[in-house]
């Protein structure tokens, strides 16, 4: 008796699991719009690059450096959501399948929720970098409790990278700890 309950049993765990674990394609709305997103930031960076080639004569130094800041920012973002997208996707809904690509990018071979993550704060730093730098050259015009918060900000990211790679590598350690025995 007890056998001819498990086995019915058995059948709706594997229906619950297939349902849990197909509700991952949920997610493709989400990474397809953050391909309209990139759209969007390619759209913009060529709209700041031709305000920065039509205001040439006018600019200062200054203003030009910040125009280009600008423009690294935006394609800083456009990286890091290629990194989210392809790298999301590739993690945590379907094998992207193009193993044989010559422009796959060498860190989708290793690409985890770990690496995604230490990326991904990396990332941000550097855009935050950036950010922190525009207002290092404009500090003059910005008042100085934004820019305390800006630098506050920063080093929150700084500081949690740091702990999320430290994190990483204690797991790593314990993972291969844990192999070896």
């Amino acid at each position: 008796m007890q056998e001819q309950q498990a086995v019915q049993i058995e059948p709706r765990k594997s229906l619950l699991g297939q349902v849990i674990f197909s509700s991952r394609w949920l997610q493709l709305p989400i990474y397809l719009g953050l391909i309209v997103v990139q759209g969007v930031y390619a759209w913009k960076f060529l709209a700041q690059l031709w305000e920065l080639l039509e205001g040439l004569n006018h600019l200062t130094e200054t203003d030009i450096m910040l125009a280009v800041l600008g423009l690294i920012d935006v394609v800083m973002i456009a990286n890091l959501l290629v990194m989210v997208t392809v790298g999301g996707y590739e993690t945590f809904v379907s094998r992207l399948r193009i193993d044989s690509h010559p422009d796959q990018p060498e860190w989708l071979d290793h690409v985890n929720a770990s690496v995604l993550k230490v990326k991904l704060s990396m990332a941000i730093i550097s855009i935050s970098s950036i950010h922190l730098l525009q207002t290092f050259i404009n500090a003059s015009r910005i008042d100085e409790h934004t820019i305390k918060w800006q630098l506050f900000l920063h080093l929150a990211f700084l500081l949690s990278a740091a702990a999320i790679a430290y994190t990483d590598k204690l797991l790593a350690g314990a993972a291969s700890a844990h192999q070896r025995h």
